[in-house]
């Protein structure tokens, strides 16, 4: 797939190589898999040579050999002999860059703890002695935000503080997949753009393989996620099993029933006849794959609170896929699609709601940006926008159907909304409806 955007992300990467020419940099790129961290890092540096360390779950001294080889070959250096130490080639290469600026990227950085933890000490030991005389443009990425953010932002850790920047990609907002799609498939319609939106969430890698496979109408995507070996349907399991270990299955049920409407802990729990505070804390906190919603201006912490799916292909694939996974066993591929065809009009509300939220963010015209409910469940705004500078804020009714908007039920519930939270009294209200039409 032709490379789309990230262009803030692009300037700031060789805004740092500049300065590596004149003082060691050390910068950590995150973000979750599949998001195109390798393919921007490679981007950015595209008129340079660039050392490329992927950390696999082979011995150290297999890896030294992989190292070696590709630092050999890219910088036209004699050969280092048989090095079995990680320490010794960091040595060497931050030695080396205080004649010769080099860009060095590291991916899946924090494997090396599978390999021989004490990498990092080693590595932080050698940064220290010799970052102030070295020109290093060293990159290190992680798939794991949760062991990343950690190595880098825990006192206890060797490498804490060592970072020069921190950098978190997200998917693609709504401007990049629209231009995308419209590369692609010109004459989209507006649900082959909310479908594309509903099936990747911004995800550079699923929008790349449903893009070169032509899948780029609503029904050819659905198509071609919900086949026999789609890539699709083993991703959920491909991306977290291995984080969460032995317990997977009880994440994987949290997420389950939060995907499919059971969003509050007291359902779950209740469903699951278990105690789960310490798992959906870490689900939110450690792997920040889930949400923790309030009402708008809502006063108490723990009142009235909803959990939600932070990622929406995520979302998608425990909301149908998994929860449907004995239709995979039984090769019943056909009668899982229909059975999100004859979901997909209820379950794309909430998206919908979610695509203009991020719309309404990407503009940077709003100081705030939420939704609000009452606590018997009997009033609810889709969305909040406002303005606190120009001191205006916008209530929206989000429906797929313009012709179900009721501005009139919205005021009402707008005079709810007052009467609770007492806010914005004194801005300048105003109500409106959002559709397909406004995508």
């Amino acid at each position: 797939m032709k490379f789309f955007d990230r262009k803030y992300e692009i300037k700031k990467l060789r805004e740092i190589r500049t300065i590596s020419h004149n003082a060691a940099q050390f910068t950590v790129l995150t973000g979750r898999r599949r998001i195109g961290k390798t393919s921007l890092v490679m981007k950015a540096y595209e008129d340079e040579i660039i050392l490329y360390f992927f950390v696999t779950r082979s011995t150290e001294s297999v890896l030294c050999e992989e190292f070696v080889e590709e630092l050999t070959e890219k910088l036209q250096i004699p050969l280092l002999g048989k090095v079995e130490r990680f320490a010794d080639i960091f040595d060497y290469l931050m030695d080396l860059s205080k004649t010769r600026p080099l860009t060095l990227m590291i991916d899946e950085f924090q494997d090396f703890s599978r390999v021989n933890g004490a990498i990092f000490s080693q590595m932080q030991k050698i940064w220290d002695k010799k970052k102030s005389e070295a020109k290093m443009n060293l990159i290190v990425c992680g798939s794991v935000y949760s062991m990343i953010t950690r190595l880098f932002r825990d006192k206890k850790e060797p490498l804490y503080g060592r970072q020069t920047e921190f950098l978190k990609i997200e998917p693609f907002a709504p401007s990049v997949i629209k231009e995308i799609l419209g590369y692609y498939h010109p004459e989209y319609t507006k649900e082959d753009l909310l479908a594309l939106y509903t099936y990747t969430g911004g995800v550079a890698k699923y929008i790349e393989l449903l893009m070169d496979a032509g899948a780029t109408s609503a029904d050819k995507m659905l198509e071609r996620i919900i086949a026999k070996n789609s890539y699709f349907i083993y991703e959920g399991k491909n991306m977290l099993i291995e984080e969460f270990g032995r317990d997977y299955g009880r994440y994987f049920d949290i997420l389950k029933l939060i995907a499919t409407g059971h969003n509050t802990r007291g359902d779950i729990e209740g469903i699951l006849h278990a105690e789960v505070s310490g798992y959906m804390t870490r689900l939110e906190n450690d792997y920040g794959l889930i949400a923790k919603n309030r009402p708008m201006f809502q006063k108490s912490a723990n009142k009235n609170i909803v959990y939600s799916v932070s990622d929406l292909f995520l979302q998608f694939w425990f909301r149908f896929i998994y929860k449907y996974n004995y239709f995979i066993e039984a090769n019943a591929y056909g009668k899982l699609a229909e059975i999100v065809k004859r979901d997909y009009n209820t379950y794309t509300g909430k998206v919908l709601e979610l695509w203009f939220k991020t719309v309404m963010k990407e503009s940077e015209q709003f100081t705030h940006i939420d939704s609000w409910w009452d606590r018997k469940g009997e009033n609810e705004i889709d969305i909040i926008a406002a303005d606190d500078l120009e001191k205006q804020v916008t209530f929206y009714e989000v429906k797929r159907q313009h012709s179900e908007i009721d501005l009139k039920a919205l005021d009402e519930k707008v005079q709810r909304f007052g009467e609770a939270t007492g806010e914005y009294k004194k801005y300048e209200l105003r109500i409106a409806g959002l559709s397909m039409e406004d995508i």
